[in-house]
């Protein structure tokens, strides 16, 4: 699904992303961990396009992102605030972004009722604009916006930042749900360890901007990445 050959960003002379090789197949969830600074958000927006890199390519389906735009229409993805068109109503910007896709209102209505449980009753019909919403439930219009079309990638960034306990697990529910029944391809990258272990069946390291680390999730690996981020 997605390959990166490569790949590097650098600011000011500073190298913030030096990934050579990274292969993501089909259907996998991948979890993506790190401290801050580590570049996660600046990987995940080469392999978005939204910015360039310095060096390499990201290919998504054997495709390069940087050279064609086929690539979109089977990708979700939210990675903060700027993805959302902030003065429209949550009804307002799910039939835009429905619209983008083909999706007729019952199309829509049918596709959000899996992220009932995950709003609330906190979302639709409130008769306010997406920018009066708090940060959390922002951030759950994001990602029920992100998936709305039932892409065959899915790429988030810190989706349970900003949450209560609660939607914490409701979301991780969802988005096991999502990728066991849809067969998403998902990328998440996450402060939380223990949540994205338990959505994830991959996790990857990155460090000062390069992948320290590959490994299947099991039973020991909560124990192995708080061992790493202590020691």
């Amino acid at each position: 699904m997605l390959t990166i050959n490569n790949l590097q960003k650098v600011y000011n002379g500073t190298t913030v992303v030096n990934v050579p090789e990274l292969s993501i197949a089909a259907g996998e969830s991948v979890g993506l961990v790190g401290n801050n600074g580590a570049g996660k958000t600046t990987l995940f927006r080469m392999i978005l396009d939204l910015i360039r890199p310095s060096k390499g390519k990201v290919y998504s389906k054997g495709e390069n992102v940087a050279q064609q735009e086929d690539w979109k229409v089977y990708t979700g993805s939210y990675l903060d605030e700027g993805f959302l068109i902030d003065y429209l109503t949550t009804e307002e910007y799910f039939k835009f972004i429905g619209g983008l896709h083909g999706l007729s209102d019952g199309d829509i209505t049918e596709r959000l009722l899996p992220f009932m449980d995950l709003f609330n009753g906190e979302i639709l019909n409130q008769r306010k604009y997406i920018r009066d919403f708090s940060k959390g439930n922002q951030k759950k219009i994001g990602i029920a916006a992100a998936a709305l079309s039932n892409p065959e990638l899915l790429i988030l960034d810190e989706p349970f930042a900003n949450l209560d306990p609660s939607s914490q697990i409701r979301l991780k529910h969802l988005l096991r749900t999502l990728c066991e029944q849809k067969r998403m391809t998902m990328l998440i990258s996450s402060h939380d360890l223990s949540h994205v272990i338990e959505v994830c069946e991959r996790i990857l390291i990155l460090e000062k901007g390069q992948l320290v680390q590959d490994m299947q999730t099991n039973e020991n690996t909560l124990q192995e990445l708080e061992t790493y981020f202590t020691v």
